[in-house]
């Protein structure tokens, strides 16, 4: 299969439990090397290249589980990412402040990241991320556990992470209401194979995504929004 992600755009990435979306993002990140095929960043081979170093190349991600230093403070677990691609102590701290405003997490600047809410914790991921100002996003269920009244709100983040900074997203989330909602193209997955790829309107309409994936009642749904 060939999933390509440009800087400015929102790509979503679905299939059901097992299809290979979180392996795709490992290989894509360099957590894990494919067995055959390359990857590509900007026009360059980063096949062979280690998670830590496609990650000063502007490739960063965001994990199903979270990764945050737990004992550190909210602010300082955004600080250490930051610095960790290369910002200064002050340029750290002022990524840090206003990463914490854009994601709402201001109010939790000093309390420990252990002691996070687990929709909170998911944002604290998505800050750390974005702490290195990278050219491409992986976010990997980013709104898994996230209460429904604040998935909007998430949304936004995720435009922002687009319009704000010019980053392109590859967004795995279950979460279809959210996947239709922000992402400018969708690419589906089934068992290690790419089943579809269009636009979210393009995928509504697909029976066989809506057979492997989305169920029956989304072509019901669609039938009755047509007529």
């Amino acid at each position: 299969m060939t999933l390509e992600l440009h800087r400015g755009e929102v790509v979503g990435l679905i299939g059901p439990n097992g299809a290979g979306k979180s392996t795709l993002v490992n290989v894509l990140s360099g957590f894990d090397r494919p067995t055959s095929g390359a990857v590509e960043l900007e026009g360059r081979d980063v096949t062979g290249w280690s998670a830590h170093r496609r990650g000063h190349h502007g490739l960063a991600r965001t994990f199903q589980h979270s990764h945050a230093f737990r004992s550190l403070s909210v602010r300082e677990n955004v600080e250490v990412a930051a610095l960790g691609t290369g910002a200064g102590a002050r340029g750290a701290r002022r990524r840090a402040d206003e990463l914490l405003g854009l994601l709402a997490l201001a109010p939790y600047a000093d309390t420990p990241a252990a002691a996070l809410a687990h929709g909170d914790e998911r944002r604290l991921g998505v800050a750390r991320a974005l702490a290195s100002e990278p050219r491409f996003v992986l976010m990997d269920e980013p709104a898994a556990g996230l209460p429904e009244a604040e998935v909007p709100d998430f949304a936004a983040v995720i435009r922002s992470v687009r319009d704000d900074h010019g980053a392109g997203v590859l967004l795995i989330d279950h979460n279809m209401a959210l996947i239709m909602d922000v992402c400018d193209r969708i690419h589906v997955l089934d068992q290690g194979v790419s089943l579809a790829e269009g636009t979210p309107a393009q995928i509504r309409a697909n029976l066989d995504v809506a057979a492997a994936y989305l169920g029956e009642s989304a072509v019901h749904t669609d039938e009755e929004t047509t007529a």
